[in-house]
């Protein structure tokens, strides 16, 4: 079990939290809460991994993410939390579409990542054959399909539903927020509601009715319920500005901040506890949280946990790029309504999603009212090949797609292409079990150290920012026994 110094003199704890994204800046921000004395440490020249704001013909947008997960709390608690409740603005609009079959077709309704509870939406948008239709029939016969300790999503619902079910609904879901490939991708890890519904075995159909069943039964009723409540939320100015918002937080409560520092080295000593050698310095720390990729942790705990180090260098990344362009809306003959669409891979297009960000955003309608902003997605684990081209050419492709799918014929007055290199984890099957093997290994070092970020307990904003406040909350239980953060 690993010890940790508790400062001197009473002084509080010194924790090392190498990473800057919305993980390593939510765990400082719980450390500082808790009593901690906080540094953090970025490599790069700038705070918030894949929230990233900016702007396009004079409107603020989102290059990176562009919305959280509003029916789990963390996120929109920590953006109250630093000052950014007035800020915070649910969808203009939740209408999407998917583009296949050769037309642009309502998102059915009724489902879990795609998987129908409801099969009456699902016949009336279109999106399936009517052979894919009939097969799906065949769940309420099939023998149980195990599921065993994990199983790929793609693999099981193709199993009792048929594959046009994943490759039409299923894969473009998952793949707009993995940017990963369905039938790899761990069912346990990335949809744990279906996960559990699989191992009860049976229809599958009627398992995720049970699902639904249970998230309506979970809404407030009567004097409790305030409206609807919206799945997603973003933040006029864009998600891009949370970080800023915490790091400033960060500041006010005493923790240092320190750009351009890359950490070279991680080593324990029972004297003074951590050296962590960034830059031309080196810190000592009482405990360290490592919010970093998993090519950059694997680096740092080659040496004090290989065991740990060798299950970080088995996770795979997905690269893409957001293509984001502004047209004057009297140029526009032709945007549907809706928030955007997604697009099946099966299909054959480039683009994989479209967001149309000034339906979706009133924050950017209202910034400049004649101009219409939205943006594409390319790029898939496995399909990265177009990501090779420059920048002018994503613009082509993203165009020539948009023209077949809706239409457009204008020219943008400004384009930005935004590319995020290894930017997305990869839960193949096994995910949970190799972050639990992760976190038992780092748990067994000499000195308290804890990992968090969008590898472990997904890749959300509010995941990212729970796992966050748990390692943080170790932490802090290891330099105060018994006292955890809090806000």
């Amino acid at each position: 079990m690993s010890t940790a110094h508790s400062g001197t003199g009473g002084a509080p704890g010194h924790v090392v939290v190498i990473g800057g994204g919305i993980a390593g800046l939510a765990a400082a921000h719980r450390l500082l809460a808790g009593g901690a004395r906080v540094t953090l440490l970025e490599a790069s020249e700038r705070l918030g991994g894949k929230l990233l704001a900016g702007d396009i013909a004079g409107v603020p947008v989102d290059l990176g993410a562009e919305s959280m997960l509003a029916r789990r709390p963390e996120a929109v608690e920590l953006a109250r939390a630093v000052g950014l409740a007035d800020r915070l603005q649910p969808p203009g609009t939740a209408t999407a579409s998917l583009w296949t079959r050769g037309a642009l077709r309502p998102m059915p309704k009724g489902h879990v990542m795609g998987v129908p509870g409801d099969l009456g939406p699902l016949a009336a948008s279109g999106v399936l054959s009517p052979e894919g239709l009939a097969r799906i029939e065949d769940d309420r016969t099939l023998p149980t399909t195990e599921a065993g300790t994990d199983i790929g999503v793609g693999a099981y619902v193709a199993a009792r539903l048929g594959r046009e079910v994943v490759d039409r609904l299923v894969e473009p879901l998952l793949g707009g927020v993995y940017a990963g490939d369905a039938y790899r991708i761990s069912m346990r890890a990335a949809v744990p509601q279906l996960f559990e519904a699989a191992r009860r075995g049976g229809s599958l159909i009627e398992g995720v009715r049970g699902i639904q069943e249970r998230a309506a039964a979970a809404v407030p009723e009567g004097p409790a319920a305030t409206g609807p409540v919206s799945v997603f939320m973003g933040i006029a100015g864009g998600i891009g500005t949370l970080p800023g918002a915490v790091a400033d937080a960060v500041r006010r409560s005493g923790g240092e901040i320190l750009l351009r520092t890359p950490v070279r080295e991680l080593r324990w000593s029972a004297a003074d506890g951590w050296h962590v050698q960034a830059g031309d310095r080196v810190l000592t720390a009482d405990a360290v949280v490592l919010a970093a990729p998993a090519p950059a942790a694997e680096r740092l705990l080659r040496a004090g946990s290989p065991a740990a180090a060798g299950e970080l260098a088995a996770v795979e990344y997905a690269s893409m790029a957001l293509v984001t362009m502004a047209f004057r809306r009297a140029d526009l003959t032709a945007v549907p309504r809706g928030s955007g669409f997604l697009v099946p891979p099966v299909d054959g297009h480039r683009i994989k999603a479209s967001t149309f960000a000034s339906h979706k955003w009133n924050w950017i309608a209202e910034a400049h009212p004649d101009l219409f902003v939205l943006r594409t997605s390319l790029g898939r684990y496995g399909d990265e090949a177009d990501l090779e081209r420059d920048d002018a050419e994503l613009v082509a492709l993203s165009l020539a797609d948009l023209g077949e799918a809706v239409g457009l014929t204008a020219r943008p007055v400004a384009t930005t292409v935004t590319r995020w290199d290894g930017g997305l984890p990869q839960y193949a099957v096994g995910h949970v079990d190799r972050v639990a093997r992760i976190r038992a290994a780092v748990a067994g070092l000499p000195g308290p150290l804890r990992v968090c970020g969008a590898l472990y307990d997904g890749v959300g904003i509010p995941a990212c920012i729970a796992s966050a406040h748990r390692a943080a909350d170790e932490v802090l239980g290891t330099l105060t026994p018994g006292v955890a953060g809090g806000e």
